[in-house]
């Protein structure tokens, strides 16, 4: 039974389960938040464990339902699959919408400490926090097993969230995921806006600085493609991540996956492997 707080756009029936738009109004980020739930055919019986989906740059909460191919996966091994909006929207933040890359649709999925974004843009903690307890209230689930994935500033989220939470994300993995925001120039921008002008704060915020401090304890499955436009100008930096693993001894699988580009084509080619790697340690 849904409760009051959440209000269901839309409904699709998908591969035997069901496919839900959903809309309330956050405490966290002080407005209203969307979010997507796919429950697999095995939720009408029984609850499921959970399986939370970050996406990337300008990308709401339709974008991996509609192009990543996730719900044959998550209905084969039923998981329900999870996938909030990318930021607070129509907030009144001044010039919020006006670059691609900051404010609307551009969260980064980090607690904002800076005037104005701080008043709304909290998607760490609307992640880790809210987003679950709504879930959890709402859907046949098992809360205590969750994991998380993501794409590009989704991966980067996805990674970052599991680091400062090992005991709640039992697995994780990322697709091209920006893996050393402070030394790429979308980290830079991002953090510059969101976090003031201390760096010093931003590496709290960076997968290759956590993992030499907060240590997984489980494997980690990273693909890139090789002709990643990102990958080639910067800002994706997956050797800087796997570098950092070696440090600490941190289980990471990077796999360069030739001829691949950014794109969702990339991201659906390796969906399979990603929901069995969640399962593996999801459905045990």
């Amino acid at each position: 039974m849904i409760s009051k707080s959440l209000k269901l756009e839309k409904q699709y029936k998908s591969l035997g389960g069901k496919l839900g738009f959903y809309s309330h109004q956050s405490s966290t980020c002080n407005s209203e938040m969307k979010f997507t739930v796919y429950q697999p055919p095995q939720a009408e019986s029984q609850p499921v464990p959970i399986l939370y989906y970050l996406s990337g740059l300008t990308c709401t909460e339709e974008n991996f339902m509609a192009k990543a191919g996730a719900q044959q996966w998550a209905a084969k091994y039923g998981l329900m699959l999870v996938a909030p909006d990318t930021s607070p929207r129509n907030t009144g933040i001044p010039g919020e919408a006006d670059n691609w890359d900051l404010g609307s649709g551009a969260g980064f999925y980090v607690d904002a400490t800076a005037a104005p974004w701080n008043s709304h843009y909290r998607m760490y903690s609307y992640v880790v926090d809210e987003l679950p307890n709504l879930i959890a209230s709402n859907f046949p689930v098992i809360r205590e097993k969750q994991g998380i994935f993501g794409h590009s500033m989704g991966g980067h989220g996805a990674l970052i969230c599991a680091l400062k939470n090992g005991d709640r994300y039992l697995s994780v993995s990322a697709f091209a995921p920006i893996c050393a925001p402070v030394r790429s120039p979308w980290g830079q921008k991002i953090f510059g806006h969101y976090l003031g002008g201390d760096r010093e704060n931003w590496k709290a915020w960076d997968a290759s600085e956590l993992v030499l401090e907060q240590q997984y304890k489980r494997p980690i499955l990273i693909d890139c493609g090789t002709d990643d436009s990102y990958l080639a100008d910067g800002q994706l930096l997956p050797d800087a991540f796997a570098v950092a693993c070696a440090k600490v001894g941190q289980m990471l699988t990077l796999r360069m996956q030739e001829g691949y580009d950014h794109s969702y084509y990339f991201v659906a080619s390796f969906m399979e492997d990603h929901i069995r790697h969640h399962a593996a340690a999801l459905c045990e």
